[in-house]
């Protein structure tokens, strides 16, 4: 959209081996301000798009990482931003809330009790950004996201296994879930996620109302997304084995989120359901992960 040369990813490796078409590339340290303030400096760059965090289970793993990554990190790119006047891009998720928020239709603004480090951090994050907002008048933006469903590998985050159960659908036949079937959470494929933060970014700030939104796609249990793979694969089959950690997470978290600010504000609007996601989800990890075999050779006489 925006031209080749003009959007500069960054990590704290090099880049893998494979991946040489994604440039130009990076190293920048969330953790150190002027390797943040260096990249901005010398590449020009005018927005920041702040996706460095440890999510949820991984985050309880290693509290006192996820509080430097997810709280310092944040500090710095606010600093940076207030100093070279740069929109500032922040994703929030569901797990700013907690177990006393409303978990039906759970509305922008509410009660944000989050019991978890990672929805802990992301509160900070938020109420920090509409702080540097109000007092120095950063451009920051954020979108609270449901589950987010990719063909990239699970990272860690308790809605994952929404991610996982389409690998070992195509793998192995059959999927281990760590959460009870009837738990119910907000998700969102891919192509939906991306377009939001487009969207948003692109939206006359005088539009917002909000710094904060909500945005979602469909909720689905465990048992909803497997009915929907065994429409396709009809030999697949789901186990559960609770992980206490996780479901007491999943358990804190709302059902479904009400996004009808975002819908009014920007004119969002998913296009991608359980079942679209479960049909693409399946397409692409096909041709990932089970490559077409060799056709035989004809013997010409």
């Amino acid at each position: 959209m925006y031209g080749k040369d003009s959007v500069i990813l960054s990590d704290i490796c090099k880049r893998p081996s494979g991946f040489e078409h994604l440039s130009p590339f990076c190293y920048v340290n969330i953790l150190d301000k002027s390797s943040i303030e260096e990249a901005v400096v010398n590449n020009n760059i005018d927005t920041l798009i702040h996706f460095s965090a440890l999510l949820s289970a991984v985050g309880e793993n290693n509290v006192p990482l996820a509080i430097s990554v997810n709280g310092r990190g944040v500090e710095n790119v606010l600093e940076v931003s207030k100093a070279h006047n740069l929109k500032l891009f922040i994703p929030s998720t569901i797990g700013a809330f907690g177990p006393t928020t409303t978990r039906d239709g759970t509305p922008d603004l509410t009660i944000q009790r989050p019991r978890t480090i990672y929805g802990v951090t992301k509160v900070y994050a938020e109420l920090l950004g509409e702080y540097y907002h109000e007092k120095y008048g950063v451009d920051f933006r954020s979108l609270r996201f449901p589950g987010i469903i990719s063909t990239v590998e699970p990272g860690g985050g308790t809605t994952d296994y929404a991610i996982k159960i389409y690998y070992d659908a195509l793998l192995n036949g059959k999927h281990i879930c760590y959460l009870k079937p009837d738990t119910e959470l907000p998700m969102m494929y891919d192509t939906d996620c991306m377009t939001s933060v487009v969207q948003m970014l692109h939206t006359p700030s005088e539009n917002l109302s909000l710094r904060t939104y909500n945005v979602t796609g469909f909720s689905f249990t465990p048992e909803q997304i497997a009915e929907s793979i065994r429409k396709r694969i009809p030999t697949f089959q789901i186990e559960y084995n609770i992980c206490p950690i996780r479901q007491k997470i999943a358990d804190s978290w709302p059902r479904s989120l009400d996004d009808s600010t975002a819908r009014r504000d920007w004119a969002w609007k998913p296009e991608y359901d359980l079942e679209a996601t479960t049909e693409i989800m399946l397409e692409l990890l096909t041709a990932k992960l089970l490559p077409p075999k060799n056709e035989p050779k004809l013997a010409t006489m």
